[in-house]
């Protein structure tokens, strides 16, 4: 059982790490994350960039669903624009990734701004489906604006260094991708301590009460969808240098329910959710691969014969956990860790 971790300031009472135990597990935490490229097979390295591009994304779509309460469908279209904007920079003016990686993060922000000035008039549903707008006319945008995306051929790029050090392999840019990730989860946790997360979850829970109270709902709406966005504009970029190529069919609705369901799932409103929940969403499908290449010795093409139903497998599992677990899957690590505080008595 936890004891000796009474607080008697204010300022331990807000810190991000209350006991050393905390401090311990999180140094644990670095060192296997910088061991573990060493360790892995190339397979396990390209799932590893592939879940820190997602939990960097899925942070900041928590930061506007699941602190804010504002419900958006655009997220893929913004890092739409993100990887547009890094690529074009990097190949139009050859800028270095850590330029290019901030200021598609800006643009993105700046959009995602524009985006949010319907959410003063409107929740909901139809801030959803206004959301969802915005999505399709930056995929127009996408296909149509030929002198800036290139339409339907897109971007291929080359690669790329950053101090010297060519990125040209998933090694190497798992240094990039693993750092920004944890900057990003570490940056949600901090807005939490702040005027800014404090107007957010105010506006997430009453945003009647909260104008009453002197929160500006316009300010603080945009500032979360401006901070949100960001978010996704540097995990676009991120997608497309680590995966080299942009295209319209890039970032398709699909990814904005994606990400959506990855929330849920990991639990709204919560640090660990998005981490949680872009883990499930993209290691899911691949053990669902997995578990189809075993069988097909047994049943021959079952590639071609279960293709389909591991769609409809992932969706179940999806729909079951939100039935039996609705609070994620944060609720069930906080359930462990209650057991372990609490252990040996009853909890």
């Amino acid at each position: 059982m936890r004891i000796g971790d009474a607080v008697t300031t204010y300022d331990a009472d807000e810190a991000i790490f209350r006991t050393p135990t905390q401090k311990f597990w999180m140094g644990v935490l670095i060192v296997c994350l910088l061991l573990f490229p060493f360790i892995s097979s190339p397979y396990l390295l390209f799932l590893g960039c592939m879940v820190g591009i997602a939990v960097i994304s899925a942070t900041g779509l928590n930061i506007l669903v699941g602190l804010t309460g504002q419900i958006s469908l655009g997220h893929g279209g913004f890092m739409g624009v993100g990887a547009y904007t890094a690529v074009w920079f990097a190949d139009n003016l050859g800028l270095p990734i850590l330029l290019t990686i901030p200021i598609a993060g800006l643009t993105t922000a700046a959009v995602g701004t524009i985006v949010g000035l319907p959410s003063l008039r409107v929740k909901g549903l139809y801030l959803a489906i206004a959301t969802m707008a915005a999505s399709v006319i930056l995929h127009f945008v996408f296909v149509h604006w030929e002198s800036v995306t290139r339409g339907n051929a897109g971007f291929n790029l080359m690669n790329y260094s950053v101090f010297g050090i060519e990125l040209n392999s998933d090694f190497r840019i798992y240094f990039s991708i693993v750092p920004l990730a944890f900057l990003a989860v570490l940056g949600q946790r901090n807005l939490l301590r702040t005027l800014i997360g404090r107007a957010f979850i105010a506006i997430r829970d009453r945003d009647i009460s909260a104008e009453v109270l002197g929160v500006d709902l316009l300010k603080y709406k945009l500032m979360s969808f401006g901070l949100s966005s960001f978010y996704a504009g540097c995990a676009g970029a991120l997608w497309a240098y680590f995966y080299k190529v942009v295209t319209p069919d890039s970032f398709p609705l699909d990814t904005s329910i994606f990400y959506l369901a990855a929330i849920i799932v990991g639990g709204m409103g919560t640090v660990l959710g998005p981490i949680f929940g872009a883990a499930f969403m993209a290691l899911v499908p691949e053990m669902l691969k997995m578990l189809t290449e075993w069988v097909e010795p047994i049943l021959p093409n079952a590639q071609v014969h279960l293709s389909p139903v591991k769609g409809i497998v992932f969706g179940v599992l999806i729909v079951c956990f939100l039935l039996f677990e609705p609070h994620g899957l944060c609720e069930i690590w906080r359930r462990i860790q209650r057991f372990f505080r609490l252990w040996p008595f009853k909890t």
